[in-house]
């Protein structure tokens, strides 16, 4: 497993014309082996331009990547090394199905990188097991699939790469509840049996409250805050502030707050609130 690490990290879309633009600056962050960390940040807010870092999509203009130590963009091997163990499943990941069949569409991946053809068969069931892909849609046409399907069978075949790093952007977007829950369920139990480390992209603060141990802000191209969900969503109103949500449960205790009632700063979760509540009205230490 793999730690990744960003120095300094800037990148300038259409440096030296009149386009110029800043996405992030002087980014410095370590993710560490196992971790899942949350990405959060309003639109245009430079995350997704620095996850696009992590596995060499975009080679900065300054600052460096590094994975293990080694920089990832230190020579052509490197890039090529580092698509192997850092996957990224963008927005809509559904909308880059092409095989004929869910099995070749998981099994891209594992075929490029020249696995003997039982490796291949072993990490496609593997992958489709995590995400909750039947074996009985293998010979279907993913195009004729729900959407729901489609997005798992897209981060199936990110995952049959066995990537020691996992970054999702916005997996959950666009789907109903049902699918929501299921597909981040499949995802944590993935990092939980594979000890890989997970990156997540999202605007749901429910969701990042719920799955990360870690939370990372974005704003304006730099990193405002960074820690645990308890100690970022303590700061709601600075959160509002540079146009984020808020988990409802942090929305709610800072409403009553405004109103004189003493509910902690700490309180992101809707457990964590009635507690608090309960435990105000009997007189109790919240």
């Amino acid at each position: 497993m793999a730690e990744i690490k960003a120095e300094g990290l800037t990148y300038v879309y259409s440096a030296g014309t009149p386009f110029e633009k800043t996405a992030i600056e002087d980014v410095s962050l370590t993710i560490g082996q196992g971790e899942l960390v949350a990405v959060i940040g309003h639109t245009g807010s430079g995350k997704s331009t620095f996850i696009q870092h992590l596995n060499a999509l975009l080679t900065p203009s300054a600052g460096r990547v590094l994975l293990d130590g080694e920089d990832i963009n230190r020579d052509k091997y490197s890039r090529r090394d580092v698509k192997r163990r850092v996957g990224l499943v963008f927005q809509y990941p559904e909308y880059q199905l092409f095989e004929e069949t869910v099995y070749r569409d998981i099994a891209f991946g594992p075929r490029n990188m020249k696995l003997p053809e039982g490796e291949i068969d072993e990490r496609v069931r593997e992958a489709a097991r995590f995400v909750g892909v039947d074996e009985g849609l293998f010979e279907h046409s993913p195009l004729e699939l729900s959407g729901g399907q489609k997005r798992r069978i897209a981060i199936a075949g990110v995952i049959a790469m066995r990537p020691e790093v996992l970054i999702l952007d916005e997996p959950t977007a666009g789907l109903d509840p049902a699918g929501c829950a299921q597909l981040q369920e499949n995802i944590c139990r993935y990092r939980e049996e594979t000890g890989s480390t997970v990156l997540l992209v999202s605007h749901n603060m429910d969701d990042v409250a719920r799955l990360a141990g870690r939370v990372v802000v974005f704003d304006h191209g730099r990193v405002v805050m960074d820690g645990s969900p308890a100690e970022v969503f303590s700061h709601a109103g600075r959160l509002l502030e540079i146009g984020l949500n808020v988990p409802r449960a942090s929305e709610l205790a800072l409403a009553l707050r405004k109103k004189g009632v003493p509910v902690p700063e700490d309180v992101f979760t809707h457990e964590r609130l009635l507690a608090s509540l309960l435990a105000l009205r009997e007189g109790r230490p919240c």
